[in-house]
C-alpha cells in the first residue's frame, strides 16, 4: 500500500465526499464504488479494501440515519426488523471471507455488479415514467410496518403498505452477507428489496437502507478489525470524506429525482464491473 502524500490524501478526500454523496443519496452506502478504487488506484489488497469500507459505511449511516428518521422519511419499525437478519448475515460473510483468495473475492464482485446495473437501469426508468401518488391502502391491509412520509418534490404526503416481510427479511440475510464480504453495505440489495418486493417508495427505502446498513457493516468491521486489517489512516481520510458527502446527499435525496441518480449510478456499476473482472481475469 502506497504512502499517504499530498496527492493521494486530496483523491481519497474527494472521493470520500463522491461516495458518502451517492451513499446518502441513494441507500447503497458507497461500497461498490470504494473497494474497487482501493484496489485499482491505490493497490490495496482487497481484504483491507473490504474493511476500509465497511468503516466508511457505518460512518454514512451514522451520518444520515438520524437525520431522515427525524423527518419521517425512514421507515424504523420496518428497518429494525429487517437489520436482524442483516446483521447475522453481515457477520457471517466476514468471517467466510478470510478463506477466500482475493482473485476469488473480485470475481465474485465483478460478477455481482453486472445483475446490479441492469436492474438499477430498469428500476430507475420506470420509476421515472411513475408519476402517480400512491393511494392510502384499505384499512384491512394496513400492517405495522405501513408508513408515509413528506415528499418535497411532490408537495404531498406519500402512504404505502408494506408486504412481502418474510421473503424479504431472508434476502436482507443475503444482502448481509454481502455486506460482510464484499464491503459492499449490502444497501445494493436492500433497496431494490424494499422497493420491488415490499412496496416502499424509493425514497423512504433509500433512507431505510441507510438506517439498515450502519448496523451490519458495524458487525462485520468488527470483525476485520480483530483481525488486523483496517488500514487505519486510509480509512480515516475517506471517512472524513465520506461525511461530507454524506450531508450534501442528503438534499439530493430529498430535493431531486433519485430516479435519474439511478441511471448515472447503473452506467458508473457496469464500467466498475468491467475493470475488475478484467482484473480477476
Amino acid at each position: 500500500m502506497p504512502e499517504l502524500t499530498a496527492f493521494s490524501f486530496s483523491m481519497l478526500l474527494a472521493f470520500g465526499v463522491f461516495i458518502g454523496l451517492l451513499g446518502s443519496a441513494l441507500g447503497v452506502g458507497g461500497g461498490i464504488f470504494m473497494v474497487p478504487f482501493l484496489v485499482l488506484a491505490f493497490k490495496v489488497p482487497i481484504h483491507q479494501a473490504v474493511a476500509a469500507s465497511l468503516v466508511a459505511i457505518v460512518a454514512t449511516s451514522s451520518a444520515v440515519a438520524a437525520v431522515n428518521v427525524e423527518r419521517g422519511l425512514a421507515n424504523i419499525r420496518l428497518g429494525v426488523t429487517l437489520e436482524v437478519t442483516t446483521a447475522i448475515g453481515s457477520i457471517a460473510g466476514a468471517l467466510v471471507s478470510s478463506r477466500l483468495p482475493a482473485g476469488a473475492m473480485q470475481l465474485l464482485f465483478a460478477l455481482m455488479l453486472f445483475p446490479v446495473s441492469a436492474l438499477m437501469f430498469m428500476k430507475g426508468k420506470r420509476s421515472l415514467k411513475r408519476t402517480a401518488i400512491p393511494a392510502i391502502p384499505p384499512a384491512e391491509k394496513i400492517s405495522a410496518f405501513d408508513s408515509a412520509f413528506f415528499d418535497p418534490v411532490l408537495a404531498a404526503h406519500t402512504p404505502y403498505a408494506v408486504r412481502n416481510m418474510v421473503p424479504a427479511s431472508v434476502i436482507s440475510f443475503f444482502a448481509g452477507s454481502l455486506s460482510g464480504l464484499l464491503g459492499i453495505g449490502g444497501g445494493i440489495v436492500q433497496v431494490p428489496v424494499m422497493n420491488l418486493l415490499c412496496g416502499v417508495p424509493m425514497k423512504a427505502a433509500a433512507a431505510t437502507s441507510n438506517f439498515i446498513i450502519g448496523v451490519s457493516a458495524a458487525a462485520s468491521a468488527y470483525v476485520y478489525f480483530r483481525k488486523g486489517l483496517i488500514p487505519l489512516e486510509l480509512t480515516a481520510v475517506i471517512v472524513i470524506g465520506v461525511l461530507i458527502g454524506s450531508f450534501i446527499g442528503i438534499y439530493a435525496l430529498y430535493r431531486a429525482r433519485s430516479e435519474k441518480l439511478q441511471l448515472v449510478f447503473s452506467a458508473l456499476t457496469l464500467l466498475v464491473a468491467v475493470k475488475m473482472l478484467m482484473k480477476a481475469l
